[in-house]
């Protein structure tokens, strides 16, 4: 099942892919239920729904062509700030070792810090740049899961119980911010550097561990290209090991990492440019596209 949040009419509508990715159903007119966003759908969400909509999904109900709608991000408004997990792909540990000029000690416990995003950009949505305030614009391609219900103290083995579903982020980054400040909030919360989408995979596709191939390109030409399974903390073990002590609420996203292949990594500048179109793409999701503005 494939969740998306969509417009039509100008009004903001929550609904589910068909199979051939071609139409969207409104989620109220399966469950009967009012939900105005996708966070409505995540905290009231059941497996009950999940048979209830697989046995009714197309049966006799109003369906809008994908042509005929805006896709949005999945979550606009994050209820709290993203969650993020740094340097969990060892190769991209030794290309930011080489651009900020410092020696990373691989650690035994997870590095995280916060993104600030006042709004999700979504599929097709702008890059607002800002290169009057940083002019080394990077990309990030990374898996995204959204937790499904309240929890503190998971261990590894209820992680899963937790879980939503999965959507693509593309964790937009300001490097000069990132090394004037020496820390990663600034540079990487500016407005617009939060993309997500096109879709939230509901989390019975991608049973953990999660093994998909994850990629992006700049203007059609590849940058990034590795697997999840090359993560060096799992989804179970960055759940289990950030719930200690601090309650996860059903909506938080927690965005996992980004392989080698970002632009800090080249010697020759491959930074963002205005008109750079940025594709993430994540198999068993789809494609998450924008355009640098």
């Amino acid at each position: 099942m494939k969740f998306l949040t969509f417009l039509v009419d100008n009004k903001e509508k929550v609904g589910m892919l068909s199979v051939d990715e071609e139409k969207i159903i409104e989620i109220s007119e399966i469950l009967d239920k009012k939900i105005n966003s996708m966070l409505d759908l995540i905290k009231i969400f059941s497996l009950n729904d999940v048979e209830k909509i697989k046995r009714e999904f197309l049966k006799n109900k109003k369906y809008y062509q994908k042509s005929d709608i805006k896709i949005l991000s999945p979550i606009r408004k994050p209820i709290h700030d993203i969650i993020c997990v740094g340097l969990n792909y060892r190769e991209h540990i030794k290309e930011t070792e080489n651009y900020f000029k410092i020696n990373i000690e691989e650690k035994a416990k997870t590095v995280y810090f916060s993104k600030r995003a006042i709004e999700i950009i979504g599929q097709d949505d702008s890059i607002i740049s800002r290169l009057d305030l940083d002019k080394e614009l990077d990309y990030e391609a990374e898996l995204a899961v959204i937790i499904g219900k309240d929890g503190k103290n998971i261990s590894e083995e209820k992680a899963e119980e937790y879980i939503f579903g999965y959507s693509i982020f593309n964790d937009i980054s300001a490097r000069t911010l990132q090394r004037l400040h020496n820390q990663w909030y600034r540079g990487k919360s500016l407005d617009t550097f939060s993309s997500m989408g096109p879709v939230i995979v509901y989390k019975d596709e991608l049973l953990l561990p999660i093994e998909v191939e994850i990629k992006s390109r700049v203007n059609n030409q590849l940058r990034q290209e590795s697997n999840t399974k090359y993560m060096l903390k799992s989804i179970s073990q960055i759940i289990s090991e950030i719930s200690e002590g601090i309650t996860l609420e059903a909506g938080d996203i927690i965005i996992t990492g980004t392989p080698a292949g970002v632009g800090l990594g080249y010697e020759k500048d491959k930074f963002l440019k205005r008109g750079d179109m940025v594709e993430c793409e994540i198999s068993g999701i789809g494609i998450l596209r924008n355009t640098v503005k």
